[in-house]
């Protein structure tokens, strides 16, 4: 059975221990000394620790979030990444077209050889074979594209979202931001961060290191 062009576009450690053996009681005593001494040292050293650590004061904790996509979509480049993905998405879709065209016009000869007779017996299922593998060729096409497509988009996106996260790590450093989140984790998603005080917003910030005027 031959499929018509609207099915076929719908195909888709125990660490080791160390024993010390001691012949005489004098051995093991200065074993036993030598071992605890090493105890207090160490426990020395770590209470030394400790105290140094709560004698420094700890940096300030300050966390920052913006909407990349948002900061994405007013940059001067992404209008030039979407008019490229367009004109890339127009060229594999007039590349299926003609496959299909292809695959059309093959079919209404086979039909019209049926029927008017001048095709049957071994050329008849010749026949049916080729248009069995143009079908299976279409499925294979509409699918790379659709894997074509997202990595065009990937690849034309990418200095632009390199470009971002450089701004980010700027804005971040000069202002003294531990954490920037993103808001937003895109379309059809559950946000990252659901609330923030206005002070931590930093797509203001940003817009200006990128020189966004919008």
């Amino acid at each position: 059975m031959f499929l018509p062009y609207s099915a076929i576009k719908n195909m888709k450690i125990l660490s080791e221990k160390q024993i010390i053996f001691v012949n005489t009681e004098k051995q093991c005593k200065f074993a036993v000394q030598v071992r605890m001494n090493k105890y207090i040292v160490v426990a020395f050293l770590l209470t030394a620790f400790a105290l140094s650590a709560v004698a420094q004061p700890l940096k300030p904790l300050k966390i920052g979030y913006t909407n990349v996509d948002y900061i994405v979509s007013l940059m001067p480049e992404a209008k030039k990444v979407e008019e490229d993905l367009i004109k890339y998405k127009q060229e594999l879709e007039n590349a299926f077209k003609a496959k299909y065209e292809a695959y059309e016009n093959a079919l209404k000869t086979y039909s019209d050889g049926v029927k008017a007779g001048t095709i049957s017996g071994p050329g008849k299922l010749q026949k049916e074979k080729e248009l069995l593998t143009m079908q299976e060729e279409l499925g294979k096409l509409e699918k790379s594209s659709e894997s074509q497509l997202a990595q065009k988009q990937q690849s034309l996106l990418q200095p632009v979202l390199d470009k971002v996260d450089k701004a980010i790590k700027e804005v971040a450093q000069e202002n003294g931001y531990t954490y920037i989140f993103n808001s937003d984790a895109g379309a059809g998603t559950t946000p990252i961060l659901l609330h923030g005080p206005d002070d931590g917003n930093i797509t203001d910030l940003l817009k200006k290191k990128l020189g966004i005027t919008k």
